[in-house]
C-alpha cells in the first residue's frame, strides 16, 4: 500500500472520474469525502478507501494523509483554498508525501479580479514553496457548461454564458481526471510544471448553439448575456456569492480575449483525445429533450 494515493474533492467530477482511473491503473486510492451518500457508496463500490474529512479542517486533512504516497488536490469554487492548500502541504510534509498534482484554473493569475482566481494563483506559490514536489493542472472552462444549463436549453431552447463572443476550447471533467492520473502514475517528467489544458479546437457559444441545434433537431438560440445580468441570473437560482461573483470576474476575464487558447496537452499528457462538445452533448442528451 506504500504507493497509496489520495484524492481530495473525490465526490465532484473531477475527483471521482480520478478515482476510478487511478483504480483501473492499480493504485490503492483513498477518496476524501465530506459526506457519506450515493457518491460515496459508489466509489467504495470501485474498491476506495472513503473517508470522511474537511479541507478546511487541519486535522481532518493530517489524518487523512497517514500512510499517503501522492495526492490529487482538487478544491471547489468556495472561500478557504489558500488556507487548504497550507493544510495539504504542511500535513504532505509531515507524512513524507512525495508528489502532489494540483487541479488549478487558467485564470489563475496575480492580478485576477476573482478572488478564487487570485486565490488559486497563490495556492500554486504556495505548494511550489511547500518542499514537496508538485505539477500544476490549470484548465479551462469546462464543456459542463453544457450541463450546467440544461433546463434552460430544454425548456427556453437557449444556451447563455457571459464570455461575449470569445472562443474557448472547453475540457471535459473526465478528460483532467485522466491527465491527473497519468501523471500520478508516472510523475517523474512532471515535476515542477504547469500545464493548461484546452481541447485543440475553439468554440464560442454561437457555436455551441449550433452543435446544440443539430444534435437536438431544433433551433438552439445563444443568449449572449453581459457578465453582470449574467449574475443575476445566478442569484435568482440561488448560486452562492462566492461563486457566482467568480463567474462575473471570469466573464469579463474571458471577454478582454487573454484567456483563450488550444492545445494537444490531454491527448499528449493522457494518452487519449479529449472529449468534444458534439460528443458531450451526445452523451447527456436525456438531459435537453
Amino acid at each position: 500500500m506504500e504507493n497509496k494515493i489520495l484524492v481530495t474533492g473525490a465526490a465532484g467530477s473531477i475527483g471521482s472520474n480520478a478515482v476510478k482511473r487511478l483504480l483501473e491503473l492499480r493504485f490503492p486510492v483513498r477518496a476524501l469525502v465530506r459526506k457519506m451518500d450515493d457518491r460515496s457508496d459508489l466509489l467504495a463500490a470501485l474498491g476506495a478507501e472513503v473517508v470522511l474529512g474537511d479541507l478546511t479542517d487541519f486535522m481532518s486533512v493530517s489524518a487523512a494523509m497517514k500512510g499517503i504516497s501522492k495526492v490529487l488536490f482538487v478544491y471547489p469554487i468556495a472561500p478557504g483554498l489558500v488556507e487548504a492548500a497550507d493544510y495539504i502541504a504542511q500535513s504532505a510534509l509531515e507524512e513524507n508525501v512525495k508528489f502532489i498534482v494540483n487541479i488549478s484554473q487558467r485564470t489563475a493569475v496575480r492580478d485576477a479580479s476573482s478572488h478564487s482566481a487570485q486565490s488559486s494563483w497563490l495556492a500554486e506559490r504556495l505548494l511550489d514553496r511547500s518542499g514537496v514536489a508538485v505539477t500544476h493542472l490549470q484548465p479551462t472552462l469546462f464543456t459542463d457548461w453544457l450541463k450546467y444549463f440544461a433546463q434552460t436549453i430544454k425548456g427556453n431552447n437557449m444556451f447563455i454564458t457571459p464570455f461575449g463572443d470569445t472562443k474557448f476550447g472547453m475540457i471535459d471533467t473526465e478528460d483532467i481526471a485522466y491527465v491527473a492520473a497519468a501523471i500520478l502514475a508516472d510523475p517523474k517528467e512532471h515535476v515542477g510544471q504547469t500545464y493548461q489544458l484546452y481541447r485543440p479546437e475553439e468554440i464560442n457559444g454561437f457555436d455551441a448553439a449550433e452543435i446544440l441545434s443539430a444534435a437536438l433537431k431544433r433551433k438552439i438560440v445563444f443568449a449572449n448575456l453581459t457578465p453582470e445580468a449574467f449574475g443575476d441570473i445566478l442569484i435568482q437560482n440561488g448560486q452562492p456569492s462566492y461563486s457566482t461573483k467568480h463567474l462575473v470576474a471570469v466573464g469579463h476575464m474571458f471577454r478582454s480575449g487573454g484567456f483563450h487558447g488550444m492545445n494537444d496537452n490531454v491527448e499528449k499528457l493522457s494518452g487519449r483525445k479529449p472529449l468534444t462538445a458534439k460528443e458531450f452533448i451526445d452523451r447527456n442528451i436525456s438531459l435537453y429533450i
